[in-house]
């Protein structure tokens, strides 16, 4: 069994239906303080570290701690997830027509030691989005997307935003688990 440091229902819904047995326990990190602390490090860096802080910050001993973060990159900004509708109508209003970057990082970590990390990036084609769209989508899915960094929840109406989406559908969803499968087998964690 490891432990989920994460309280994101995507993330518990992967592992199980992966049949990976787990139990979350949330972590409780200051993510702003640590992109302030990594100043211009780029997404992929900063996805990685936050997953490496959430997973150090639960300690459970002898016990393999999984720690994950996602966030979207865009038209050279970071995003990270809506503070209000208005904010998330901005966003996306700002990712009509260009792509999406997510990068989704997880790491593995045990007794303080980070024994694994990775990361995986998908690009997100948005199609080009009406401000009617933006608002009848947002009437559909606010405020079930207002914890989701991209303003979607891919397997739901978020599938409407896209014409193409390039990366595996696990990174979209917030964890690149085929990576971390591979993670866990390696470390004896789970059967080959």
């Amino acid at each position: 069994m490891i432990v989920l440091a994460s309280q994101s229902a995507s993330r518990r819904a992967m592992l199980e239906a992966a049949g990976i047995p787990f139990r979350a326990q949330p972590a409780h990190v200051d993510e702003r303080g640590i992109e302030l602390a990594l100043g211009d490090a780029g997404p992929a860096k900063i996805a990685l570290e936050l997953a490496k802080a959430k997973a150090l910050a639960v300690f459970a001993e002898e016990e393999v701690v999984l720690g994950s973060d996602s966030l979207v990159a865009c038209g050279g900004r970071r995003f990270d997830k809506p503070a209000s509708r208005e904010q998330a109508a901005e966003h996306l209003r700002f990712f009509s027509g260009k792509v999406m970057e997510l990068h989704s990082a997880a790491a593995l970590v045990r007794d303080g030691d980070v024994l694994w990390a990775e990361n995986a990036v998908a690009q997100l084609h948005v199609a080009d989005l009406s401000n009617s769209f933006i608002e009848s989508y947002l009437e559909a899915e606010w405020p079930a997307v207002a914890g989701c960094v991209g303003v979607f929840r891919i397997e739901a109406r978020g599938v409407q935003l896209f014409e193409k989406i390039e990366g595996d559908y696990f990174t979209i969803l917030g964890m690149p688990l085929l990576k971390v499968q591979a993670a866990l087998r390696k470390l004896g964690v789970m059967q080959q």
